[in-house]
């Protein structure tokens, strides 16, 4: 491990990619966390109560790495992350409870939720980032819509829907190629806990498919709040 990160980091900086520092510092904390949800995890899944709460963490930590990766400005708008992070996991976690085909167990309810939050942040982040950076761009086009009558929203949705949407190529590629190319955690981690084969492939397929629920839910959102210029950088456009 030790060897691979000092190779990402030296590759990083021969390349001049300008994150040699971020993968080290990403590698270490990887390294912290992992320890510490190891102790951690062993009585949280044995209460839903804490359940609830350790997952509360995930999306509370999910939405300031979205909001922060998604905007500079100042003040608390990366708070508005938390809008298409909860509408994209709420609706399908609470279906996936309901249903009873994810089991009312922490063991359970924690790799889910982790899955399908950090599914929500990678859509949000890519999402929001290619949108805003799509209006910075062509500032210029927001303002000739404008001219022409649309409304601000109208206007900057024409301009960076097409940018945002292929945040959801990732989760797309990955569905499609499932078991041709790559075998999900989800899948593999079942097989190595005794599970049969089609048991682990019936997991992993409803996994997926939540997860592209979720993504393109979080990207509609997204794109709502940028063309409401709720979630907006500092200098971006003139209106």
């Amino acid at each position: 491990m030790a060897v691979l990160l000092a190779a990402g980091v030296a590759v990083a900086g021969w390349g001049r990619l300008g994150h040699g520092r971020d993968v080290l510092r990403a590698g270490i904390r990887a390294v912290v966390q992992l320890a510490a949800v190891s102790f951690v995890i062993t009585w949280v899944v044995h209460s839903l109560w804490f359940t609830a709460l350790f997952v509360l963490v995930m999306f509370s930590v999910a939405v300031r790495t979205a909001g922060r990766r998604m905007t500079d400005a100042p003040g608390w708008s990366w708070t508005w992350a938390a809008a298409p992070i909860g509408a994209g996991v709420a609706p399908v976690l609470a279906l996936l409870l309901v249903s009873r085909l994810l089991p009312w167990q922490g063991l359970s309810i924690v790799p889910v939720a982790g899955i399908l939050i950090g599914g929500a942040l990678t859509a949000t982040s890519l999402a929001g980032r290619r949108a805003l950076d799509e209006l910075a761009q062509r500032h210029g086009e927001v303002e000739a819509a404008l001219a022409l009558g649309f409304e601000d929203r109208d206007a900057r949705l024409e301009i960076c829907r097409t940018a945002a949407a292929t945040s959801l190529v990732p989760a797309l590629d990955q569905t499609r190629t499932v078991g041709l190319v790559t075998l999900p955690g989800a899948f593999v981690g079942m097989l190595l806990g005794g599970a049969s084969p089609v048991a682990a492939g019936a997991v992993q397929l409803f996994v997926l498919v939540a997860l592209l629920a979720v993504e393109a839910v979080a990207i509609v959102v997204v794109l709502e709040l940028v063309a409401r210029g709720l979630v907006r950088r500092p200098v971006q456009w003139r209106s």
